[in-house]
Order: C-alpha cells, then sequence, then structure tokens
C-alpha cells in the first residue's frame, strides 16, 4: 500500500487534492500561457554574454586588432603589413624536463615561462648554464620541492630541472601571404601535409629560415605542432619564421593559387627534376610530405607541378626535414642568380 506521504498513486496526486510540488496545476486558466510563448531564434554562442566563446572572440578581436583586410590584388594596393591574426595553440604550456633538454631549450632562446629547480640541488655545469641563461633571458626562476617536480613532470626525469613553455600562438595563412606582398617581396612559404615529427617541422624553419623563406603551413589535426620538441629542433629559428595552422590545407593552399602563388610538391615520382624547377623564381609554396606516404592524395591534384630530387636508387626516401632544406636552397639559388 502507498505510504500516507503521497507515493506513487497516493492520495496526495488525486484530482483535486492539495500537493504541495511546485509548478503549473490543473485548472491554471491559462496563468502560465506567458511562459509558454517563444522567444525567437537562440543567439549564436559567440553572441551570448558570459558564453565562453563570445570571450574567446572577443580576446582574438582584441589581439587583431582590427578586422582583417581584403588580400592581395582585392586590396587594389600593397599597402603596410596588417596585423597578424593569432590562435593559440590548444594544447597549453609543455615542459621541457632534464638538465641537457633545458639547457639546450635555453640555448635556443625558446620564449619560457618559468624554470623550475629542485631544493638543494646538486648543481653542474648544465644547471648553472641554465640559471644564468634565464636570467639572462627575464625567465623565472623558482624553487620546488623534488616531490612536487616529480608530479608536475608526471614522474619524468627531470634531474631537478624543469622548463615551462607556452603555448604557441599559430598565425593564419593569409595574413602570412598578406604580409610578404606587403613588403613588396617574392612569397616563398612551405608547407607540410602528414608530418607529425615536431623535429621536422623545426628542421623545416630552420631551412626556411637560411634560405629566404617567409613562413611554414600546418594542417590542425594529424600534425607536427610547435611543441617544445620543435623549438629545440628549430634552433632560434621558431623565434624569426612565423608557423600558420590551417583547418583545411587544401582549402588553404587553393587560397594561395588564387593569389598567384604557384603550390609546388615534393613526389619521388615527380614530373620535374628539382634543378629542372623554373618556377623556382615565382611565388611558391612548397609542400612537403611524410617520409612514408607522402602528400595525400587532395594535396597532390591540387599542386600545379611535382619534383623530385634525383638519390641514390639505394635509398628509398628522404625524410621531411632533409628533403625541404635541399628544396629550399635549390628555390633559393635560383632566385639568387635571377
Amino acid at each position: 500500500m502507498a505510504s500516507k506521504g503521497g507515493g506513487l498513486g497516493g492520495r496526495a496526486n488525486k484530482p483535486g487534492a492539495s500537493n504541495s510540488r511546485k509548478g503549473a496545476q490543473k485548472g491554471s486558466g491559462g496563468q502560465r500561457r506567458r511562459g509558454l510563448e517563444g522567444r525567437g531564434p537562440t543567439p549564436k554562442a559567440e553572441e551570448r554574454v558570459g558564453h565562453p566563446a563570445k570571450r574567446r572572440a572577443q580576446s582574438a578581436a582584441k589581439r587583431a586588432g582590427v578586422s582583417r583586410p581584403a588580400t592581395g590584388a582585392a586590396a587594389g594596393q600593397r599597402g603596410a603589413a596588417p596585423k597578424t591574426r593569432r590562435t593559440p595553440g590548444k594544447d597549453g604550456p609543455e615542459q621541457v624536463a632534464g638538465r641537457n633538454s633545458v639547457v639546450e631549450a635555453l640555448r635556443a632562446n625558446i620564449p619560457a615561462k618559468a624554470l623550475y629547480v629542485a631544493q638543494h640541488i646538486d648543481s653542474d655545469d648544465r644547471v648553472r648554464e641554465s640559471m644564468k641563461l634565464a636570467l639572462e633571458q627575464g625567465v623565472p626562476l623558482l624553487e620546488a620541492p623534488r616531490h612536487e617536480l616529480d608530479r608536475m613532470t608526471s614522474g619524468a626525469l627531470h634531474q631537478g630541472l624543469m622548463l615551462v613553455v607556452p603555448a604557441y600562438e599559430y598565425a593564419h595563412p593569409d595574413d602570412l601571404l598578406e604580409e610578404v606582398y606587403a613588403a613588396s617581396e617574392t612569397p616563398l612559404f612551405a608547407a607540410l601535409d602528414g608530418v607529425t615529427d615536431p623535429r621536422n617541422l623545426g628542421a623545416v624553419l630552420r631551412s626556411v629560415a637560411a634560405f629566404g623563406g617567409h613562413g611554414v603551413i600546418v594542417p590542425e589535426r594529424r600534425a607536427a605542432g610547435m611543441t617544445a620538441g620543435a623549438w629545440k629542433a628549430a634552433a632560434g629559428a621558431g623565434a624569426r619564421v612565423p608557423v600558420a595552422r590551417a583547418g583545411n590545407l587544401t582549402r588553404a593552399l587553393e587560397a594561395y593559387q588564387k593569389q598567384g602563388v604557384v603550390v609546388v610538391g615534393l613526389a619521388a615520382d615527380g614530373a620535374v627534376a628539382l634543378h629542372e624547377l623554373d618556377v623556382a623564381t615565382q611565388p611558391l609554396c612548397l609542400v612537403v610530405g611524410s617520409e612514408g606516404k607522402g602528400m595525400s592524395r587532395l594535396v597532390s591534384e591540387l599542386c600545379d607541378v611535382t619534383v623530385s630530387i634525383p638519390i641514390a636508387s639505394s635509398t628509398e626516401s628522404l625524410n621531411a626535414g632533409v628533403a625541404a632544406g635541399i628544396a629550399l636552397y635549390e628555390v633559393n639559388r635560383r632566385r639568387a642568380a635571377g
């Protein structure tokens, strides 16, 4: 039997009986009809007060300063360089742990937020140099118990040193091109398709910096990003050469083509040998695929020309960093020769 408190089937739920629960009751006479009236379409997330998407949009607009101007020919002139849109990396700050890794990162001038040093650390040359470089670069020095460093590095072998690297802020591919045209220079970019090793990204950055390039473009998904490993491999070039992240690499390359950029893909079976690349002196974007699979089908079909690097038959392929370096050198040589 139901209890007097009014469970399922209890007397308190019968028609006409009192009900202490809140809400509309039978016979309300439409008093709550107004509450059922529509309030119009739901605003977009970016338009809702207090919504995280609105705050992100406001922050992005603040960083950009002004809305993006028309690109290249659409603008009708090559004026002052526009402000570049920057997108923070999604992975947040990174950690470089271990004495060798930390001192190498600081030698490469990797931007850092803090250097953590264990209490009562057994100092050596690497520790002393790390602390000296951090002070010279304005990186805060923080002392922490060893067990706290164990927790922060998830048990990694930190040897009493840990460097915190902030999330990288990526440029927008369109903005990179606008800036180069605004400076009246001939664009030279490298785009990575399916390259997932951050060390290869760092190596490409070094080559772009060495051979007069203007930036590197990477896809947003399934691709290497500017992690601590990429910063180390770039050996300082990451501070001089911008990296842009494209939501869709194919569409980004198509947009470049519409602005007069020739898209050249590196491929083992390329139609043209590297030393015969006549378009090297034109605005150019060099696409480098992964060592194993090469470029994706869509990107390969999009290329205006595919080019191969002649290598000995006993060598199957070159990794992305080496291949990009060779190709960028040849492009730079042909441009210097006029």
